[in-house]
């Protein structure tokens, strides 16, 4: 591979991973559609953390560059002269909507979850179930468990019974999606973040709105606390 694959120092490591990888995908001309190499790939060329890797790609994903389809790997979006020149500049910018959305957030999914837990079955326990599982499995694997985190929601949403709270949050769900993907890719947030989901999970089981409510709400104050974001808007 190109020569921009090489191994990086370890100061800033995925701020510099992100700008190795803007590189790559200039050297090598890669075009919207074009898949990059997979995260395994990535962590051994460029001598890094799998954990790294994917935090750089969470990166440029907000920056636009990057489509992560989990289970079908990485794509291009658009060449990096097409996007916002300075990666901590995008991510400042997210960080700026990121109150915004965390308020939205609150508002929508404390009341799915009361809902839910008022309206739920027996098969949106057993969908809920197995978001959980799977969430366990990419934990264990060491893999994202994005997309099965946004499957936990969506049940829950579903278990709501509310067709207007589910348009909402469907018009939600991109915005929601960043700050979940920026979430999970700190250290030790996967599995702080299944804890919360089997709390919120366990209250609905129990039918009791006002503890499935306080859940979400707890889990929700976590995933606001993106500090690695204003960390990375400080150091430019």
């Amino acid at each position: 591979m190109a020569s921009a694959l090489q191994p990086v120092r370890r100061s800033r490591l995925y701020e510099q991973v992100a700008d190795r990888l803007r590189d790559h995908i200039d050297v090598e001309g890669l075009q919207p559609g074009d898949r990059l190499l997979s995260e395994r790939e990535l962590a051994e060329r460029l001598g890094v953390s799998r954990t790294s890797v994917r935090q750089a790609l969470t990166a440029l994903e907000v920056t636009g560059i990057v489509d992560v389809r989990h289970g079908g790997g990485v794509f291009i979006t658009e060449p990096p002269e097409m996007v916002l020149p300075l990666l901590a500049d995008a991510l400042a910018d997210e960080h700026e909507q990121l109150p915004a959305i965390m308020e939205v957030r609150q508002a929508i999914e404390a009341q799915t979850a009361r809902l839910a837990a008022l309206r739920r079955t027996d098969g949106d326990l057993t969908a809920l179930a197995l978001a959980l599982r799977r969430m366990e499995d990419a934990n264990e694997a060491g893999q994202d468990p994005a997309d099965a985190d946004r499957e936990f929601h969506d049940a829950i949403v579903e278990a709501a019974r509310n067709p207007l709270l589910a348009t909402l949050w469907e018009q939600l769900s991109g915005s929601v999606d960043k700050t979940r993907r920026a979430s999970l890719a700190r250290p030790g947030r996967p599995k702080a973040s299944l804890r919360a989901h089997r709390r919120i999970r366990d209250a609905i089981a129990a039918e009791d709105p006002d503890r499935a409510a306080k859940a979400m709400l707890d889990h929700l104050a976590v995933v606001a606390d993106l500090g690695f974001l204003t960390t990375l808007r400080g150091e430019r």
